[in-house]
């Protein structure tokens, strides 16, 4: 098992679309990437900790190859929005990925350079040290699932799942 921790934007969406995924043991969802030692999400909602809102993917690469997950990462998400996706705004919704160490770092900036040739305009992704991954709490895990209905998941979640699901068909759940 391989588990990269990425940020893009709101978790909830990132759960959901890589929760679609083969291969996918476990999605948290979480805070990494500030400095308040014990951050909740109305504290990471203000900008002011320094967090990101990401996900630890938990993955099994022979069934689901890792290039396949950070691709995912970048049709599910626009990398070249700085500190935002679509309304939501704050540095909480940067682009962000968080190496584990240096082969994970190697194959961020990989990954970073195939979305640079299929998306145009400036990538603004940023490679950072993972530090402490702080779990979010028990009500944003698996999100998607539990409120399928919910405005913003049918607004914002629901077209992202659809790109990653007709771009990478053949890993896709049924």
């Amino acid at each position: 098992m391989q588990t990269y921790v990425l940020a893009g934007g709101c978790f909830w969406c990132l759960d959901a679309a890589y929760r679609a995924l083969r291969g996918v043991h476990d999605v948290v969802s979480g805070y990494t990437g500030g400095s308040d030692p014990a951050p909740t999400y109305e504290r990471v909602c203000t900008g002011a900790t320094g967090h990101a809102e990401a996900v630890a993917v938990k993955f099994d690469p022979g069934v689901l190859p890792a290039d396949v997950v950070l691709d995912a990462f970048f049709t599910m998400h626009d990398p070249r929005q700085l500190n935002r996706q679509g309304a939501d705004v704050g540095t909480q919704y940067r682009s962000a990925m968080f190496p584990a160490d240096d082969a994970q770092r190697e194959a961020f900036e990989a990954a970073r350079e195939r979305a640079a040739e299929w998306w145009d305009g400036e990538i603004v992704t940023t490679i950072e040290p993972l530090g402490e991954f702080f779990e979010a709490e028990d009500y944003h895990q698996d999100f998607f699932a539990k409120n399928p209905t919910q405005g913003y998941c049918m607004a914002v979640a629901v077209p992202k799942v659809s790109k990653v699901r007709a771009r990478f068909a053949e890993y896709t759940r049924s």
